[in-house]
């Protein structure tokens, strides 16, 4: 290759290699996923070992700074970095058109290297993509203490529950209507949607992504024969927050493969919502929690916690606790909610 092709590739490859450290960085302290982390310095390596196959020599000599036309040049109206998130953003934005400046270029000299390199700016595409599904929806989950799970097929009890608790304290509320004909539930999931939604409060969906995807929800919780989480993200329109249901170590490594937003651990203890479901106890919500640590997927503690137990399943390790006939039981569910979020707050500062 020319001198000037040379200068091209030094510059797109230090580009590049920055753009895939701050992705990888994001991964690494914003989502605190060790996958996604490592797939972003997986990528690194292989760009460095594709460019190694060039001359080396020529490649670093052929850098002149001080004669770059384009140093110290401005862009009007560039990305604006306001949050982390838009540093990432413009980072995959620099990694691509690095990518396909560098597999163009190459071209000139080897091709099999040009190759490699445009693989690797496809793996950059999925890469980004996977962060975005991933990431987005466990950013609006991590600040979730207190869920909330209406489980009714009456459009009114719903309605007034979801108004209820969206007004107390709870940060999301999930509606699982199991016996309920789809014209209606899509009618109820939609008017539940928006009453959270103005609150801002987080919706779920129980089972159906189809549903959620319609009535707009922030997510969808699956069950363990419900679909696989990767067929529920072909269906969704938006990246949604998607849960998983686990009652075992085995699910729970299980589920943490097909990378959910969260994973519900339960039931603790027993519970009138599934009176046939064996607890499975406090010491399977601490050996959940260390097993999810760094895999930047969440958690929920759910099933038969109440106020009388709450603080066991929090010091237990659980950062987000979920209630049913606790507080949609209740006579009065908003002040019970108000309680549930006051007492998690407060245990959370021990």
């Amino acid at each position: 290759m020319e001198r000037t092709a040379y200068r091209i590739v030094d510059a797109n490859f230090n580009r590049a290699r920055e753009a895939i450290r701050v992705i990888e960085e994001y991964c690494r302290f914003g989502l605190d996923s060790a996958a996604l982390s490592a797939r972003a310095r997986r990528l690194r390596h292989e760009l460095t070992i594709a460019i190694g196959r060039l001359d080396a020599g020529r490649l670093i000599c052929s850098r002149d700074t001080l004669g770059d036309v384009g140093v110290g040049r401005t862009v009007d109206k560039k990305l604006e970095r306001n949050e982390l998130r838009d540093c990432f953003a413009a980072a995959c934005k620099r990694l691509t058109e690095a990518l396909r400046a560098l597999a163009e270029v190459t071209r000139t000299g080897s091709l099999s290297v040009a190759e490699a390199i445009e693989a690797l700016r496809y793996d950059a595409y999925t890469l980004e993509k996977d962060i975005v599904v991933f990431g987005e929806p466990a950013q609006k989950f991590a600040r979730v203490k207190l869920y909330v799970i209406i489980t009714s097929n009456l459009p009114a009890e719903i309605i007034s529950l979801a108004n209820k608790c969206s007004s107390a304290d709870a940060d999301c509320i999930q509606l699982r209507a199991k016996d309920i004909k789809d014209d209606t539930f899509l009618a109820v999931a939609s008017e539940f949607v928006q009453i959270c939604e103005a609150a801002g409060v987080l919706s779920i969906i129980n089972d159906r992504v189809d549903v959620a995807a319609a009535a707009g929800a922030d997510g969808v919780h699956l069950g363990q024969n419900d679909l696989p989480v990767e067929q529920a993200r072909r269906l969704q329109l938006t990246p949604l927050i998607i849960g998983k249901s686990t009652h075992s170590l085995e699910q729970l490594r299980s589920a943490c493969a097909e990378r959910p937003t969260y994973v519900s651990l339960g039931p603790v203890f027993t519970t009138e919502t599934k009176p046939g479901a064996a607890p499975v106890g406090l010491d399977y919500v601490t050996k959940a929690v260390e097993e999810l640590a760094h895999t930047g997927i969440g958690h929920v503690a759910i099933g038969g916690i109440t106020p009388d137990n709450i603080n066991q399943v929090v010091k237990a390790g659980a950062k987000t606790i979920a209630v049913c006939s606790a507080v949609t039981g209740a006579r009065d569910p908003a002040a019970v909610c108000r309680a549930l979020g006051e007492r998690i707050a407060a245990l959370s500062k021990e």
